[in-house]
């Protein structure tokens, strides 16, 4: 096996695709790792006039000059890999399950920076699935991949607290730092022979499902605190929505409140903004209606009177 005695040295493939991922991939420029490639998805239509824009991972690639390859499915379309030798494949949310082929290109394998501390939350929402069900801490796994999604040896975890104000945005924040640290700490270690990796115990493993469009939906069928960790976990974005007058009312921020009503009835409507849930009641802070921008739930009372006993759903 070949030393290196510096990361710079290695040639990697950098996989990935969304702002997490690109925030990981800057520190990991900048501290010296040397990218031959990215792999990331391809460019979406966004915003009103549906041009097609770069994803946040091949905007880093282009400005640091590292040529950028967007398979539409990397499992039917990686002949290009043949063109581009490489030490490592680096993966942190690419969003497309990489095939065997890719797996068995690198001279020293793969690995994946996986937003859980493994073998809890394997799947495609581990931070959301987390904030949901009330955990006080995650981190990221620095991890072997293999065929099976998320079971491969783990090399590293770096950890950090989920507060009670966090949302997933500001968990994503600590996620990518803590990314960074598990890949600028370790891989050159890796690469070296010097860690041998750690199973996974299959007995602790839990799945964090993807999240669906239905799961948007805010169920008032939670406890105030249930409800208000769900309406952390996908804010701000995609953001939990209830209808009100049918029309899509994204929750962006809340806490409890003291009060009881019918199941998704606004219960507090001058001061403030209170709707019932099947055990209590929470107080939207922020919000968005929709086609509009978030606001705080004041500016929207004013601009809604007569809410009081409306029911959202």
């Amino acid at each position: 096996m070949k030393a290196f005695n510096d990361i710079s040295e290695a040639k990697i493939i950098y996989m990935g695709t969304p702002e997490i991922s690109a925030e990981v991939f800057s520190s990991l420029i900048e501290a010296g790792f040397h990218f031959v490639a990215a792999i990331t998805n391809e460019d979406k239509p966004v915003g009103r006039s549906h041009e097609p824009q770069p994803t946040p991972v091949k905007k880093v690639a282009l400005e640091h000059g590292i040529p950028v390859f967007q398979p539409h499915r990397i499992r039917l379309e990686n002949d290009f890999l043949k063109e581009i030798p490489c030490d490592l494949i680096l993966t942190m949310a690419y969003g497309q399950i990489v095939p065997l082929e890719v797996l068995k290109h690198p001279k020293y394998g793969c690995l994946n920076l996986h937003g859980s501390l493994l073998p809890k939350y394997r799947g495609a929402a581990p931070m959301q699935r987390a904030i949901m069900d009330g955990e006080k801490e995650t981190g990221a796994t620095l991890m072997e991949m293999v065929e099976e999604m998320d079971a491969g040896r783990m090399y590293a975890k770096v950890s950090f607290p989920i507060e009670e104000s966090d949302n997933y945005e500001s968990v994503c924040k600590k996620m990518a730092a803590a990314a960074s640290k598990a890949a600028i700490d370790n891989i050159l270690k890796y690469l070296n022979g010097e860690l041998p990796g750690v199973p996974q115990n299959e007995e602790q493993v839990t799945f964090a499902a993807k999240i669906l469009p239905e799961d948007e939906h805010l169920p008032l069928d939670l406890t105030p605190e249930q409800t208000i960790r769900y309406i952390n976990a996908l804010s701000p974005k995609p953001g939990a929505y209830l209808n009100l007058k049918g029309k899509k009312l994204k929750i962006l921020s809340a806490k409890p409140y003291q009060g009881k009503g019918e199941k998704g009835e606004i219960i507090l409507a001058k001061k403030g903004l209170a709707i019932a849930t099947l055990s209590g009641a929470i107080e939207i802070l922020t919000l968005q209606p929709e086609g509009k921008k978030p606001m705080g739930a004041k500016d929207f009372v004013n601009g809604n009177p007569n809410l009081l006993g409306e029911r959202l759903d």
